[in-house]
């Protein structure tokens, strides 16, 4: 038992926890990579900012010592100067490497506003669409509709099909609604006709009060809504029923890929379930795409031997997180030139028909 163990311990495949310093040096020795695409980078837009100020309900946006604030009920979040700026966002690309990001607002979403939600769609898409303008070879766009409303948000996404954008950013919850429940499968549907990715992301978790101490919004409750959000998605037989969408789960899959054998004991060996599917959930979340959104060399060699690099995307999540943190733990998995490739930007380009 003592060798089996030692010779397992010695020979899997998983990278030893490193400081990043140790990681920046491994990559070092090969040139740095270029041509890449971020399919998650997001911006707070001016005129979205400047009309949550006008706001006495929430989402409002107030300052205060010198400091912006957006406020959602009890979750409050900075807004620096430089989360609203394309000259800080296009300064970042370049120095990482990135030839294209497929941009996207920051939440709050549209289906905050209540009635007021198409207009703040149009209102997000127009801001997008005209920086896309400005910087046609470095930007495209992903569209938010109003989900609250399913005759505004088809009409809406048309309109971004001909402003060229180039898939949907869907929030994992959608203003305390799940996104697999029945008012919203028909963008599911009409995802898969169009060919259009679909790219899960959280918004304000479910769990806010839940993670709230010790500020773990961001650490747990975001990566909680991932999970249960992917979770649903395949528990409900959403994609037995839709085989060709295009879905993309954000941050290698929140918790998911790690707890995917449980899932698959309760369902498919217990039948603890009350959708019928066609195979196991862990053979499901193998067939979608995940970005690499997870600084952690260990995480991403996991996804690398879950999915397979075919699966996987660049992303950085800037502002939030800088385009370094994702790109040197991926480098230091030393992986072969030509999946390495399509990880950069190869499915990307595939996926986004760029």
């Amino acid at each position: 038992m003592k060798t089996s163990r030692r010779k397992f311990i010695t020979t899997a495949p998983l990278l030893a926890a490193v400081p990043l310093s140790t990681v920046e040096s491994k990559a070092a020795d090969r040139p740095a990579p270029s041509g890449l695409i971020d399919c998650q980078s997001h911006l707070f837009l001016k005129p979205v900012v400047d009309m949550m100020r006008k706001r006495t309900d929430y989402p409002r946006v107030y300052d205060e010592g010198g400091t912006t604030y957006l406020k959602m009920g009890s979750w409050l979040r900075k807004i620096p100067p430089h989360y609203l700026s394309v000259k800080t966002k296009l300064a970042a690309m370049d120095e990482a490497g990135i030839e294209i990001t497929m941009l996207s607002t920051n939440d709050p979403g549209p289906e905050w506003f209540g009635t007021n939600g198409p207009s703040v769609s149009r209102l997000i898409h127009d801001s997008l669409a005209d920086i896309v303008r400005r910087h046609p070879t470095r930007f495209r766009a992903l569209c938010v509709l109003p989900m609250q409303n399913e005759r505004a948000a088809t009409e809406e996404l048309d309109r971004c099909i001909k402003l060229g954008f180039k898939g949907i950013l869907l929030y994992a919850n959608l203003a305390g609604a799940w996104c697999d429940e029945p008012q919203f499968r028909w963008l599911f549907a009409r995802a898969e006709e169009l060919g259009f990715p679909i790219l899960l992301h959280p918004a304000k978790p479910m769990t806010t009060e839940q993670v709230k101490g010790y500020e773990l919004t961001s650490t747990m409750g975001n990566m909680f809504d991932n999970t249960i959000a992917m979770a649903r998605i395949i528990a409900s037989g959403l994609l037995d029923k839709h085989p060709k969408l295009k879905l993309v789960c954000p941050h290698l899959g929140g918790t998911l890929p790690y707890i995917s054998g449980r899932m698959d004991h309760q369902i498919a060996v217990l039948k603890r379930s009350n959708q019928k599917l066609e195979r196991k959930p862990s053979e499901y979340l193998r067939s979608i795409y995940m970005d690499i959104v997870s600084p952690l060399a260990e995480a991403m060699q996991f996804a690398v031997e879950f999915s397979g690099p075919e699966k996987l995307l660049f992303s950085s999540d800037h502002p939030w997180v800088l385009p370094k943190y994702i790109i040197e733990p991926l480098r230091s998995l030393n992986l072969p030139e030509a999946d390495e490739q399509k990880i950069f930007h190869g499915n990307a380009r595939k996926l986004f028909q760029l």
